[in-house]
């Protein structure tokens, strides 16, 4: 597992009802997990002091680890603290947590008493015992004596102090030593225990006298014991690679790899996949339950003073944009929007996008996304269809958010300008130059139920709202891209986009939290930015270079300023930047990976692109109703030319026959249908077109494709886009590669243009590059070439330009429909 924020994972068990008390617990859960690990902290510690071996084990293993009472994030009653309490504790967080035995019991200093005495109780339910700088009594050295012998006001004093190194406050552990510490002798129940044991010692361990810790391997029939040198009594923080080489040797895991283990081997027959995943990336990956705002709060909480947003030369910290969220989302409560009810947001990548967006979510309501570049009409239908009760949009947009007062549901329209978080100098800049004049001053007086944006937002507390999201809530609703179809509301729930972020992040193993600096220019109002530019780097703690469009020489210039080190885009966006004048003096070598989605990536751009980088560019697959990532190729591993990849840890993807529905073998032609996770609620209000979509839980995703015997996927075409060219299937692929290969193409997309009441023709429209005097005759000797008869294009017509999405997808269906005329 990577080094994953672990707070991400923590949750609240009720141990107790009569007095309440809950205890906090990590419980990191992969799919058909190994075995379960449980982790118990000694006296004054915390589980996080787990960490290295919860990220080591948790990729094939459930592994839990708690607060004790009165540690931690644990609440801290009036109690006394007794091996009874805490046995008591261990137990009813097992059985809240449904955890099965046996299972394996790990625990550090007088934790290896708690689970010593557990094993001792319930010899049945443990499978293997470790024990980690554990003792057979505990006696404290004179000057620790004399300490827990003040007085109890006295200690709640020295707390301030303690904070940093103790996970409790002292005169609560002057309760747990009296009654409980100094007072446990172990040997004799060392003696009765059975269950095989490991005793992992420090070298230089001297917290107790030595003679306590030497003789537990001797005294435990069934114990082997490993002596870590250079080390002490926090051997498991000082020398975590030597205590978990020792814990997966004596668990028989080796080198943990699935490759080495039968239930893997089971795993890797039916997903062929898994044997090409790169080294660091797990076969699933444990989801958390907490709710996608949770991100930010964690990456704030890590990462105060680290730059999050960077905007037209000014900065946002962590720390700020997290109290920003927090203020917008008490603004919805206060403007009476309940949990579940809509919010939409029509704004560019801007960082009150990113205010909104994670505000919205906050405050239990669901974000609809909305491109800018839509018609009026069609965003009035939407608000409408998603019967949202705030509008979130520019000042540009006043006279939209006007007709949307007056002609839909809307109750609020808040307002904001694009200089609000621009450096004081820029924004004075372009409020003398560019405000006016591009229509983003407010004219006139504003109907009843607009607020403007700064006003209202500082109105209200900065500390977040009491939290009311389930993981199934939906999170987000987008409206699908209409490149073939019209427009959908795809519900995703915050589970949906909470597995996907955590996919596509382990899918580039040396990913580094707190370090990263992600080029942020895919809009995210699609559901691909959304993931890949907003809510993986937001979990990562990393930078968002924030870019409202895509200009080529505006994104060099950022590229040259910030150096990003991770770039999410599109085909267009990588052949604009391989095409630009001189783009070498911009300084694009900072790149280190790219995921190209949204639309087929061509070989010649990514050759081109990679030779300019020197970093990887592998083309990934997803549909907004995935959220949206299912597959990519490994970033270091095997890539296969023309492939999507193989599926993200978790997800499951197959090839089924376009009549009948049943599964094809490799190499065969049918449709791809994925499972996992990340596929999404639903349609809005609309259950019919989901059954047809959605069945058993595998997403039928409408494209045609193949998957060969490594389990690598191609798409063929998608279903609607296949051309019948007589008793001829035709994918437009086929044809646009063998068309890309000519030096003097940019840009092509092929389509099939009615011929008959029956049949269709093929047709490519063609974007050449500038200066190019390439002939469509040039272009159809290269077809005849290397294609088939059926396949070559019947006409190829140049364009400028071919008609896209916001995110750059071409839009065939367009190209279709101006052909029939």
């Amino acid at each position: 597992m990577q080094q994953v924020d672990l707070e991400l994972y923590r949750r609240r068990v009720r141990v107790s009802e009569r007095p309440p008390v809950w205890l906090s617990v990590i419980d990191v859960e992969p799919e058909a997990a190994r075995r379960t690990m449980v982790f118990v902290h000694g006296f004054g510690g915390w589980a996080a002091q787990w960490r290295y071996q919860l990220w080591a084990f948790s990729d094939v293993n459930r592994t839990v680890a708690l607060d004790l009472r009165g540690h931690g994030r644990s609440d801290r009653p009036a109690s006394a603290y007794t091996m009874d309490e805490f046995l008591a504790d261990l137990e009813a967080v097992l059985d809240q947590l449904d955890v099965d035995p046996p299972f394996v019991l790990a625990g550090h200093s007088f934790g290896g008493a708690i689970v010593a005495e557990y094993t001792a109780r319930h010899p049945d339910q443990v499978e293997k015992l470790i024990l980690i700088a554990s003792a057979g009594e505990y006696p404290l050295s004179p000057a620790y004596r004399w300490a827990f012998s003040l007085p109890g006001p006295f200690l709640r004093l020295l707390e301030r102090y303690t904070r940093p190194w103790l996970g409790a406050p002292p005169d609560l552990l002057k309760r747990f030593y009296h009654n409980t510490l100094k007072r446990w002798n172990g040997w004799s129940l060392f003696r009765d225990i059975r269950t095989p044991t490991l005793v992992i010692m420090g070298h230089r361990d001297r917290v107790f006298p030595r003679a306590v810790y030497e003789e537990v391997p001797r005294a435990l029939p069934n114990a082997q014991a490993v002596n870590v040198g250079v080390s002490a009594h926090l051997v498991l923080l000082e020398r975590p690679d030597a205590v978990n080489r020792a814990v997966e040797r004596f668990l028989g895991e080796g080198t943990r790899s699935w490759r080495d283990d039968e239930r893997r081997r089971q795993w890797v027959r039916q997903r062929p996949w898994l044997r090409f995943y790169d080294e660091g990336v797990p076969f699933t990956v444990g989801l958390t339950r907490r709710p996608l705002d949770r991100f930010l709060s964690s990456s704030a909480r890590r990462f105060p003073r680290r730059p999050a947003l960077r905007y037209g030369g000014g900065t946002m910290r962590y720390r700020t944009l997290d109290r920003l969220a927090s203020r917008f989302a008490q603004g919805l409560r206060a403007l009476g929007v309940r949990p579940g009810e809509r919010v939409m947001l029509l704004l560019p990548n801007l960082p009150q996008t990113v205010i909104a967006y994670f505000g919205t979510l906050r405050a239990g309501a669901t974000v609809v996304f909305a491109s800018p570049l839509s018609e009026p009409q069609e965003l009035l239908a939407q608000l409408r269809d998603a019967d949202a009760k705030v509008l979130v949009t520019l000042t540009r947009y006043q006279e939209l958010a006007r007709q949307a007062l007056a002609e839909t549901g809307v109750e609020r329209v808040v307002l904001t300008n694009v200089k609000r978080y621009l450096p004081p100098h820029r924004r004075w800049l372009f409020t003398w130059t560019r405000e006016a004049q591009e229509g983003h001053r407010i004219r006139g007086a504003q109907p009843e139920g607009v607020i403007l944006w700064q006003d209202w937002l500082m109105d209200h507390s900065p500390v977040p709202p009491e939290e009311a999201v389930d993981l199934e809530d939906v999170a987000v609703i987008i409206y699908t891209g209409g490149t073939t179809d019209l427009p959908k509301g795809v519900m995703l729930s915050h589970r949906n986009l909470v597995a996907n972020a955590l996919q596509v992040r382990h899918w580039i193993p040396d990913l580094r939290e707190g370090r990263e600096v992600f080029l942020s220019v895919l809009p995210f109002s699609h559901s691909y930015g959304m993931t890949t530019a907003l809510n993986v780097p937001i979990s990562l703690g990393a930078t968002l270079v924030l870019l409202p469009t895509f200009r080529t020489e505006e994104v060099l210039k950022a590229i040259r300023k910030y150096r990003p080190t991770i770039f999410p885009g599109v085909p267009t966006m990588y052949v604009a930047i391989n095409n630009f004048p001189g783009v070498r003096k911009y300084g694009i070598q900072s790149i280190r990976a790219c995921i190209s989605g949204a639309a087929p990536l061509p070989v010649e751009v990514q050759e081109a692109f990679e030779k300019l980088t020197r970093g990887r560019l592998v083309e990934g697959y997803g549909l907004t109703e995935a959220s949206p990532v299912t597959h990519a190729n490994p970033l270091h591993g095997l890539r296969k030319v023309g492939s999507i990849g193989i599926p993200l840890p978790g997800t499951e993807a197959k090839v089924v026959d376009l009549a009948t529905g049943e599964d094809l073998p490799p190499g065969q032609i049918g449709e791809l249908v994925v499972r996992g996770p990340q596929v999404m609620a639903g349609y809005w209000q609309d259950p019919e077109a989901t059954a047809q979509v959605v069945r058993d839980g595998w997403l039928f995703t409408g494209d045609v494709a193949r998957m060969d015997d490594d389990g690598y996927f191609q798409i063929i075409s998608r279903k609607k886009d296949m051309i019948l060219a007589g008793e001829y299937q035709v994918y437009p692929r086929d044809v646009e590669e063998v068309l890309y290969e000519h030096p003097e193409v940019k840009e092509v997309a092929v389509v099939g243009v009615p011929a008959t009441p029956a049949g269709q023709r093929v047709k490519a429209y063609v974007v050449p590059r500038e200066g190019s005097r390439v002939t469509a005759e040039e272009l159809l000797g290269l077809c005849r070439a290397r294609l088939a008869e059926w396949q070559v294009p019947w006409e190829i017509e140049f364009r400028d330009e071919l008609p896209k999405s916001f995110v750059g997808k071409v839009l065939r269906r367009v190209l279709v429909e101006e052909a029939k005329g």
